[in-house]
């Protein structure tokens, strides 16, 4: 089945795989690959009565993504707190978010012109995924 890692704890070398509404524990022993697994891989996984037996990485292009953050919500945000960069740090652009805090601190509150082009692009659709390339509500 194809599916997505939510977690991965190095300390226990455990994480979590999400198939549609369904979570699957798995440990690196079951892992195929030589680089270690991460948050956000795709994989292809077998298992048997609910336990995982076998986890392989597999391409992006193989398991289609969902939108999971509201167009809608980050440019609102980038309209009312975007001087902040709020909205950015909602994406997972959080080092873009800092920078816009930053920005608008450092130009006694200029910065808010930033926040706001970006509130506007959001909510045209000029601005449309997330920080993992996942496509907005």
């Amino acid at each position: 089945m194809l599916g997505h890692i939510e977690s991965f704890d190095e300390k226990t070398q455990t994480g979590v795989i999400k198939f549609e509404e369904a979570f699957y524990e798995f440990h690196k022993d079951q892992w195929t690959a030589d680089a270690a697994p991460k948050a956000g891989d795709d994989v292809d996984f077998d298992h048997e009565d609910g336990a995982v037996t076998e986890v392989s990485p597999v391409g992006a292009y193989l398991y289609e993504t969902r939108p999971v953050k509201s167009r809608i919500v980050a440019g609102l945000l980038g309209l009312v707190l975007g001087a902040a960069g709020i909205h950015r740090m909602y994406l997972g652009f959080w080092g873009i978010g800092i920078a816009q805090l930053v920005i608008t601190y450092i130009t006694g509150g200029f910065g808010v012109i930033w926040g706001f082009a970006d509130g506007v692009l959001i909510i045209t659709g000029h601005i449309h995924k997330d920080a993992k390339g996942r496509h907005l509500k």
